[in-house]
């Protein structure tokens, strides 16, 4: 399938969830191009793509488009199977392991990062701090059985779980500086920690994931905003 398909993807430089999608597509070495979207003025063709939630990442492949981050990576690795890595795993129940893994990131590391993000008191803040730390812990240990002591959580190479992780990268990064705690650190995460450098050292991850510090001044904006039209 590979040939001369178009691919063009629909995003913004700051979603994690476009992070992913731009991390499969360099590590496939596929050439696309990259649609900027203003989502306070949503464009025609991102309505008319993603007619259900209205959200980006979208990619278009050969103009019929496809939709969510996760659903995404899957359709390139399947699309694109002869090129470049695979992302999930061939044996069954390593592939149902490693989903199982991109769910529980979703679910049980970002709603909880979004909470304290947004919080506005101290005690639910608090809470969504606690249990973003309990997701990243046991994540460590989930990088420990899913590696088997290799690099990555595929293996010797960048998987599934990897790029779901790593997309969101840039913000767990600045969570320190937004929501007041490291979620990564030498006595609680250091098989994560030695991952995060390997990942982010990765071209793919160099071209894909934004400036940590660009990021951290763009969400503090967008959250000053979030509090001012909560006012009004």
């Amino acid at each position: 399938m590979a040939g001369e398909d178009e691919l063009k993807l629909l995003g913004t430089w700051a979603s994690p969830w476009v992070s992913r999608v731009k991390l499969a597509l360099h590590l496939k070495g596929l050439s696309y191009e990259n649609v900027e979207q203003d989502l306070d003025n949503k464009s025609d063709l991102l309505l008319a793509s993603n007619p259900v939630h209205k959200k980006v990442p979208v990619l278009i492949h050969n103009g019929k488009p496809i939709c969510e981050s996760v659903v995404i990576l899957e359709y390139i690795d399947n699309a694109y199977g002869t090129v470049g890595p695979s992302f999930l795993p061939v044996d069954p129940y390593e592939r149902a392991i490693a989903r199982f893994w991109v769910d529980y990131i979703d679910e049980k590391l970002v709603i909880p990062w979004k909470v304290a993000f947004t919080a506005d008191g101290e005690e639910e803040k608090t809470e969504g701090i606690k249990q973003m730390l309990a997701a990243v812990h046991t994540l460590e240990g989930a990088l420990k059985e899913c590696s088997k002591g290799k690099p990555f959580f595929g293996g010797d190479s960048v998987g599934y779980v990897d790029i779901a992780l790593g997309g969101l990268l840039a913000f767990l990064q600045g969570t320190e500086e937004l929501c007041g705690s490291k979620p990564f650190d030498i006595a609680n995460t250091l098989l994560l920690l030695a991952w995060v450098e390997r990942f982010t050292a990765l071209d793919a991850a160099k071209v894909a994931l934004p400036d940590v510090s660009k990021l951290v001044e763009f969400a503090k904006t967008k959250r000053a905003q979030m509090a001012l039209s909560i006012k009004k």
